[in-house]
Order: C-alpha cells, then structure tokens, then sequence
C-alpha cells in the first residue's frame, strides 16, 4: 500500500488531472500516517461553536443541490446533520471523550489470551464520509494487569467515532491497548462492509474488508492460530 502518498509528491498537472488524483486517493483507501490528521488549531472553537457553522455550510450545500429548506421536512436538516456530526459519529475526534483505562491487578493470575469478540464497529469513510460498518475481535495476554472488559469496547468505539481509514482504525486500537495494558501481546481483528464500495462507484453489497493487527506473541503461529479459532 502506498501509505505516503500525498498530492504534492504528484508532479505539476493541470486543474482536471489534480482532479482525478484525488479521487484515486479515494478509492485506493490510501492513509498518510497512524494519527487521524487533524490541523493545530483542531480544539480552539467549542462543539457548540462547531455545531452553529456546520449548521450553516450544510445548509449551503443542501440550498446548492436544489432542496427547499422551507419545506417542513427540511427545516430542521442542517441542524440535526450539525449535531450528528459533532455529537455523535465523529464524538471521536474531541479528546475529552478518550475512555480512561483503570488498570487492575491480575490476582487471578490468568495468562492465557482474553478474547472480546463481536465488538460493534460504526464508522465513517474520511474519502466520502459514508459509513463503514463491522465487527472488530479484540485479543490480549496479560502481563500482570487487566482491564474492565468495556473499556475494550469503548476504546474500539471511541477510534472508530471519526472520519477513518480501516487500516489506521486498527493500528490505532492495537497501539493504544498496548498502551493501556502495558504488554505487546495484543491482536486485533475487523472485518468490515464499506458503504462507499457497496452503496457507490462499483456497488458491491457483497464483499467485505479484513484488516489485522499482531504483535508480541501473536505473531507466533501457535498463538495467532489460536487466536482465529476462537473469533471464527
């Protein structure tokens, strides 16, 4: 994958040619780094102040595509994108709303790998903002703290809560559990239908997306191995 791609490693083109790079961008899925890209001065306004301008771009963008906004139905549209958009399927990109991971003590000395499987995944294509819709299986191996089982859930949650790529979404949950867990023995699993492949461009309803992330023991076969005998 060309991971490092950016438009000006392109060499000069004209403004149709520049065009039709970035859509390419799009539809390979490319990803420039781990870290979802935000600019530096991502957190200076506050949600409500981000709710009140995307209020008024939406209301923009519906006006130019011809929809009558004084229509009953239609009133209320840009306000409830605003909010949606802030609130609730991009929560994730505000980091007050990181899920603390309190650490406890393993005094059940378990050292076998815990499995939290079937962890819902809602998010959002960054190339098209459509949605990505999954199941994420979570692994770790203790090395001598644990964690509340929802946290798991919440970290995957949190992750996904903004514009994605499914490959940085993956990489993000492994790292930030070896974080929080304090071990390298970590394996994340998702497998994921895209709704800019299904619903756009080719509209494929049946294909689905597989992305993994191994480190520390699971890149042993044994473990890995087992690892996906249990998430079948």
């Amino acid at each position: 994958m060309k991971a490092n791609m950016k438009l000006e490693n392109y060499p000069p083109a004209r403004d149709n040619e520049l065009l039709q790079r970035v859509e390419d961008i799009g539809e390979e899925h490319l990803m420039s780094s781990l870290e979802t890209p935000m600019r530096k001065d991502a957190f200076v306004l506050s949600a409500e102040e981000k709710v009140n301008l995307i209020e008024e771009k939406f209301a923009d963008i519906l006006h130019i595509l011809g929809m009558d906004l004084t229509d009953d139905s239609l009133s209320g549209t840009p306000r409830r994108v605003a909010k949606m958009y802030v609130n609730e399927i991009f929560q994730g990109l505000l980091p007050e709303n990181k899920p603390q991971a309190k650490l406890f003590d393993n005094k059940y000395r378990y050292g076998q790998m815990l499995v939290e499987k079937n962890i819902t995944v809602h998010s959002y294509c960054e190339h098209h903002l459509v949605p990505i819709l999954g199941k994420a299986h979570v692994a770790y191996i203790s090395s001598g703290k644990v964690i509340g089982l929802s946290k798991i859930n919440r970290l995957v949650r949190y992750f996904a809560k903004r514009p994605q790529v499914q490959e940085r979404l993956t990489e993000q949950i492994g790292e930030e559990l070896k974080r929080a867990l304090q071990t390298e023995d970590v394996a994340v699993y998702i497998d994921a239908e895209h709704m800019c492949v299904a619903t756009r461009g080719v509209e494929d309803c049946a294909s689905s997306t597989v992305t993994v992330h191994y480190s520390g023991k699971f890149k042993e076969e044994s473990y890995r191995n087992e690892y996906l005998k249990i998430i079948e």
